[in-house]
C-alpha cells in the first residue's frame, strides 16, 4: 500500500552558507526544526531525509535519526535520484518535496496541497511553479506521483533538471499551482545566507517558545505588522 511521504533533501556542502542545516536557532538545529514543522502534517505518513554518501554528511544522518526520520543516502549531484530511490524503496505515492533550508514550513500550506493532489488529476501541485509564486520563498513545498518521478529519473537528461528535482515535471506534467490571494513573494524566509539565518533567529527568538504553534499568518503579522523592520534583514541589492 503506498503512503504519502515527505522526502527532505539536506547536504552540508552549501556554498553559501556551508553546514546551514545543522546551524542552532532556539536550542536546535535548523534540521530538527524543519523535520518537527513537516512532522506536523495530518496527512503525511513517514519523513525521509534524502542526503549523501559524504562523510561529512555522516552529522545529517545522525540528527535525522535522532528527530524519527527516515534516512536514504545518495548522490550528492544526482539529487532527483535520491528522490526516485526514496519514494521506490519506500512505497511512497505521492511524495511531498521539502528541502532542508525551510525552517518556517507550514504544515497548512502543505496539507492543502496534498488535499488538492488528491483531489484532482495533476502530475504535480506546488506552491510555486515555473517563474511563479505568490508565497515567501521558504514556504515551498510540491506534490508529485511517483509515476512522474519515475519519467523524470528515466528521462531527465540536462543536469538543472537532476539537480533541482521537479524541473522535468513541471516542463512535462500537468501542473497545479496553488496561490495566496495576495502576493507576498518578496518575503524570503529561507535559509541560505548569514542575513537568513540572521532574520530566521530573529523570527523564532521572538515567536518560538519551545513548541511550533506560529505558522504563516503568525510570521507574516510579526515582519509585516508589528516589527516591519525585520524584514530588511536580508533584502538583497
Amino acid at each position: 500500500m503506498s503512503k504519502v511521504g515527505a522526502v527532505i533533501q539536506a547536504r552540508m556542502g552549501s556554498t553559501r552558507l556551508p553546514g546551514k542545516v545543522m546551524k542552532i536557532i532556539e536550542g536546535k538545529t535548523a534540521l530538527a526544526h524543519v523535520i518537527e514543522r513537516v512532522k506536523l502534517s495530518k496527512l503525511i505518513d513517514d519523513v525521509l531525509i534524502a542526503t549523501t554518501i559524504h562523510e561529512r554528511d555522516d552529522v545529517i544522518v545522525e540528527e535525522a535519526l535522532k528527530c524519527g526520520a527516515l534516512v536514504l543516502r545518495g548522490s550528492e549531484e544526482d539529487v532527483l535520484s535520491r528522490y526516485y530511490f526514496s519514494a521506490r524503496e519506500n512505497g511512497f505515492d505521492p511524495i511531498v518535496r521539502v528541502t532542508s533550508d525551510c525552517p518556517l514550513i507550514d504544515h497548512h500550506i502543505t496539507d492543502n496541497l496534498i488535499r488538492q493532489y488528491l483531489a484532482g488529476d495533476s502530475d504535480i501541485v506546488g506552491t510555486a511553479g515555473i517563474g511563479k509564486r505568490t508565497y515567501p520563498t521558504g514556504l515551498d513545498c510540491s506534490v508529485f506521483s511517483f509515476e512522474k518521478l519515475q519519467e523524470a529519473y528515466l528521462k531527465a537528461d540536462k543536469q538543472y533538471q537532476r539537480e533541482h528535482v521537479t524541473p522535468y515535471i513541471y516542463e512535462n506534467g500537468k501542473v497545479t499551482i496553488i496561490e495566496n490571494p495576495i502576493d507576498y513573494s518578496r518575503h524570503r524566509w529561507t535559509l541560505d545566507t548569514k542575513e537568513d539565518l540572521e532574520l530566521i533567529e530573529a523570527i523564532y527568538s521572538r515567536l518560538y517558545k519551545g513548541k511550533h504553534d506560529f505558522f504563516f499568518k503568525d510570521i507574516l503579522h510579526l515582519v509585516v505588522v508589528e516589527e516591519p523592520e525585520l524584514s530588511k534583514i536580508n533584502v538583497k541589492g
